[in-house]
């Protein structure tokens, strides 16, 4: 007699496409997109250009990085649109084969755990000393709350989006529109920078550089759209709000306090709502980073293991490390290294847009198989030549000194992909049958919750 295995939460076509009767209307993308503006430590980043720039250069500052952020994440979500695939998985059968997926998948995976433990530990400090409490208790209240979130996956996590981003802004403008009503935004916007002077290159890159990990892996949202107009708008809102909004407000607000200590005024809503809407703001953004490692993590035991892991039971796993190592302090010692694995994924942004949208040396099979919503049946074994050009594209970003470290490595990674694609020198390795169980996925719930159509 067959049983059912049950499993904990959705596995959101963690293997498969997203078929196109469960994508997801514009409204509720846009609040998604639209959520990740939504950070203090935007707010954070304007101050701190903005304590070393006059406004104006920091408005060129915010265009080039908000400009170089949307041709990215526009042509690796459009991919990840049309084939309704995450970037895992979708760089089987663009430009790494399925072994180098796996090696894309890990780097990605500890990435994003990472930055999730990191983003945790600031949320606990930032809320101890705003409403007191030892600073792990409030970490493992924020990990917990944002594994259980992400547990239940992509539809409940829209739901929490259209709960919050709203909140958040409204909470948000009170406490701005109060601090620099006392002040002449003509003032502030014509002052002379109150610190050391930026350069343009070194803010360009703190902003640019600093989203170009969840710009590559813009595809684990944008399965889930409907159309190509929509990412389009949907990305491009996010930029005008992250950058020319929340950034700017930033600016001026460094130049009012002239520090880039601005989090106590933009988090002045006082009493339990406002620490309630800081966490959910927090979750609502730290989720993304967990949800993106839980399905890197699934398609590299998939691949390397042979275990099809059930994407609820990873992120379990994943939340509750995360949450340990922040309380207890150690993820602050990572940031160096996630710093340089910061370098290390824009490349494989590169590697991607080369091969989807210029070389096409590999994706028949996905053009074959797209109306029909499933997956080829083989994918290519290596593709040797893409990681040599990642090695490559890397070592350009890590150790030349002039540009955006991130962009200089995302740029490298495309030139070479695309002249020596072109060249016919970009060869796969082998054929790897797609494994049964990849398409046979085991689902808890899939129907959508009340609000996430």
């Amino acid at each position: 007699m067959a049983t059912t295995k049950k499993n904990v939460g959705s596995d959101d076509y963690a293997l498969s496409r997203v078929p196109r009767d469960k994508r997801l209307g514009f409204w509720t993308m846009l609040l998604q997109w639209l959520a990740q503006s939504g950070s203090i430590s935007q707010f954070t980043l304007g101050a701190t250009i903005g304590v070393g720039m006059t406004f104006g250069d920091a408005f060129l500052a915010f265009t080039l990085g908000a400009v170089i952020l949307e041709v990215v994440i526009f042509l690796i979500g459009f991919a990840g649109m049309r084939e309704g695939l995450a970037t895992p998985l979708l760089t089987r059968w663009v430009g790494f084969g399925r072994n180098g997926s796996a090696l894309v998948s890990f780097v990605i995976a500890v990435s994003l755990v990472g930055w999730f433990g990191v983003q945790n530990t600031i949320f606990g400090n930032s809320v101890s000393s705003l409403v007191g409490g030892p600073a792990w208790l409030w970490c493992i209240v924020a990990g917990l709350a944002i594994t259980v979130l992400v547990i239940f996956g992509f539809r409940y996590m829209a739901v929490f989006a259209k709960i919050v981003t709203p909140l958040f802004f409204a909470m948000v403008a009170w406490s701005v529109i109060d601090a620099l009503s006392e002040h002449s935004i003509g003032d502030l916007i014509s002052s002379p920078p109150p610190g050391q002077a930026i350069p343009l290159s070194v803010a360009a890159t703190a902003i640019a550089g600093g989203y170009m990990t969840g710009a590559i892996v813009a595809p684990e949202m944008t399965r889930y759209n409907k159309k190509g107009s929509h990412v389009f708008l949907q990305t491009a809102s996010s930029m005008i709000l992250s950058e020319y909004i929340v950034g700017l407000t930033g600016v001026l607000l460094g130049h009012m306090v002239k520090s880039n200590e601005v989090s106590q005024i933009v988090l002045s809503t006082s009493g339990v709502f406002g620490v309630l809407v800081v966490l959910m703001s927090t979750a609502k953004i730290n989720d993304w980073n967990l949800y993106g490692s839980s399905l890197g993590v699934v398609n590299f035991f998939q691949v390397v293991f042979k275990k099809r892991l059930h994407r609820g039971a990873v992120t379990i796993a994943l939340g509750i490390a995360g949450t340990v190592l922040s309380a207890v302090g150690i993820m602050t010692h990572f940031t160096d290294f996630l710093t340089v694995l910061g370098v290390a994924i824009p490349p494989i942004g590169g590697i991607v847009v080369a091969e989807y949208w210029v070389v096409r040396r590999m994706r028949k099979p996905l053009d074959e198989t797209r109306e029909a919503g499933t997956l080829p049946t083989t994918s290519p074994t290596w593709v040797p030549m893409s990681l040599v050009i990642w090695a490559a594209a890397f070592c350009v970003g890590k150790f030349y000194d002039g540009g955006i470290p991130a962009l200089n490595s995302l740029a490298t990674a495309f030139v070479l992909y695309t002249v020596l694609g072109l060249l016919g020198w970009i060869r796969t390795y082998g054929t790897t049958t797609l494994a049964d169980d990849e398409e046979s996925v085991p689902v808890a719930a899939e129907q959508a919750p009340v609000g996430a159509a």
